[in-house]
């Protein structure tokens, strides 16, 4: 239903009408969620049942412009109230405007040409709803003695971060591309951008959140952190490791994991199945479930469907890999261990750190952005290079990778992971989006996290096997090493912690984590060298409360 609706949105906003939907598509190479002659049949039903027969049309978002529209078109006296109340017009982000939105502002405009338009081609990336940028590339034509100003000076980024931006669209095709914008960052140099390949996808995120736990620690307030990624079913990865982490996140233009609809539909239909007896394999037995709720085979066509889909495959896949953990896993255990994982997840926070597609994060900005998941298959996406390797659909791809980049003002890193689950075939390649442009080999990696590089992990410092997540990098063991913990340090640190925290108008884990007081209080540090080696201490950190946390611990030992 919700495709539907968005697919009569996008005719509509594109001046398309019931009739001309089914060469329309075949024109423009789009992709419908149902046959393109049922949605007509569905369009024309629509817009005959808003003229309910007793006087009364109901009106739609785009109907308001439409009719808007028609009257200044229309009528001369309606078009001289609107046209005479408002002599300038200034129109932003003009790239995204759809054909009906033009409609409405020539029809405002009318025989003058007072306009101010600002946008940026490269920037173009809604042209699922029906945005065209032909109406920003196009407007010296229509006014020919317009004045053209490149703004190509960037105030928010570094250079570093522009250089990258520029090397990325730079390789652009298609009549974007002919714009040939460059940016110069107007910045103070920064870090440049860094480069990290994974050989899982729960390493890329366990690296990531140790990442942004080191930058925390140095001063950087959570939300100026972001990750952002392709679609909306990346998160869970990372939801899971910020939260193995003690960092808290906000879930921007969209639900966290486990709050999405379809997830908690499927954990729901899992419970009525545990409730009856059955020899089937679990994994099986999952997928049976799911299958009503639409996962299928083939991810569907239609944008909506495919982010359920998207959300099931990996509620599905977080499964497999509970069971390559614990071969002997049943439904109850496997359902306590779903609801362990919603009930940890922290709720959003303004001061947490931001979790958002690329598409979410337009028009935002971060000290620090982490733009994961980069593997050829998720950018480009999969069904944009189905229309061809050089189509639109995947320049549209490159534009949102150049989007996400600019989102960073100082800190940026791009990672991708070669498979998706520990152990699993390590087929995946880099997005063809960094070819020529990320090194042959990854960035130093964070110790720990990197499977193929075991000679830089971290190693329990109790059982001496490999550490594989950020909370254990944090502790310097497993968790599941038992080690000793000054119970009562701890309970003087935690105290400490809500007090200074309180003192300074923040949240408590801004001031430690968890898992940093816990590692206090089992490593007993009794100076600073040995306070700082903790990770999630820095060097603002120790200045900030070294003292007072080496007094607690003095006065303990």
């Amino acid at each position: 239903m919700r495709d539907l609706a968005g697919e009569i949105e996008w005719a509509k906003a594109s001046l398309i009408g019931p009739e001309e939907y089914v060469t329309a598509v075949a024109a423009a190479r789009r992709d419908p969620p149902l046959d393109a002659a049922q949605i007509a049949a569905v369009y024309s039903e629509y817009e005959a049942l808003k003229a309910r027969g007793d006087g009364v049309t109901l009106l739609d978002f785009d109907d308001l412009l439409l009719h808007t529209a028609a009257a200044i078109e229309n009528d001369a006296a309606v078009a001289e109230e609107f046209q005479d109340r408002y002599r300038c017009f200034v129109v932003d982000e003009y790239q995204d405007v759809t054909p009906l939105q033009q409609r409405v502002l020539s029809a405002w405009l009318g025989d003058r040409d007072d306009l101010t338009v600002v946008g940026d081609a490269n920037q173009t990336i809604y042209s699922f709803t029906g945005a065209s940028p032909r109406f920003l590339l196009d407007f010296s034509r229509r006014f020919p003695d317009a004045a053209v100003v490149r703004l190509e000076r960037d105030y928010r980024s570094t250079p570093q971060v522009v250089s990258l931006a520029n090397r990325v669209i730079a390789a652009a095709r298609g009549r974007v591309a002919g714009s040939k914008l460059r940016l110069s960052g107007q910045r103070e140099p920064g870090p440049v951008p860094s480069f990290h390949e994974h050989s899982d996808e729960p390493a890329e995120a366990a690296t990531v959140a140790a990442s942004i736990a080191r930058l925390i620690a140095s001063g950087t307030p959570p939300s100026e952190v972001a990750i952002l990624y392709r679609v909306n079913a990346q998160s869970e990865v990372y939801e899971e490791a910020l939260t193995q982490a003690g960092i808290a996140y906000q879930v921007r233009g969209g639900e966290g994991f486990f709050n999405r609809q379809e997830i908690k539909q499927a954990l729901l239909a899992l419970q009525r199945v545990s409730e009856r007896d059955t020899d089937a394999a679990l994994s099986d037995v999952v997928r049976a479930v799911l299958a009503p709720l639409g996962l299928t085979a083939q991810p569907p066509v239609g944008t909506r469907a495919r982010e359920r889909w998207e959300a099931l495959t990996a509620l599905a896949e977080l499964v497999d890999d509970e069971l390559a953990q614990r071969p002997a896993l049943q439904l109850p255990g496997l359902l306590a261990e779903l609801r362990r994982r919603a009930e940890a997840r922290h709720p959003p926070v303004v001061q947490g750190v931001t979790l958002a597609s690329l598409h979410a994060a337009k028009g935002l900005e971060w000290d620090a952005v982490f733009l994961v998941g980069l593997a050829d298959g998720t950018l480009p996406i999969s069904h944009a290079l189905a229309h061809g390797p050089n189509s639109e659909p995947v320049e549209e791809e490159r534009r949102l990778l150049y989007v996400g980049i600019t989102r960073a003002r100082v800190h940026l890193a791009l990672s991708w992971a070669l498979s998706r689950s520990p152990g699993g075939r390590q087929s995946r390649k880099p997005s063809r989006f960094l070819n020529g442009i990320a090194p042959q080999t990854r960035a130093d990696p964070v110790p720990g996290t990197s499977r193929r590089n075991r000679g830089a992990a971290a190693r329990c410092r109790i059982c001496n096997n490999e550490l594989n997540t950020s909370a254990a990098v944090m502790l310097r063991r497993c968790e599941t090493c038992a080690a000793d913990v000054d119970e009562e340090l701890l309970l003087q640190l935690k105290s400490w912690r809500l007090s200074t925290a309180k003192e300074q108008n923040v949240p408590a884990y801004v001031v430690f984590t968890d898992n940093t007081l816990i590692a206090i209080a089992e490593l007993l540090p009794t100076d600073d060298a040995a306070l700082i080696a903790i990770p999630g201490i820095g060097a603002r950190k120790l200045e900030q409360y070294g003292s007072d946390v080496l007094q607690l611990v003095r006065g303990r030992t």
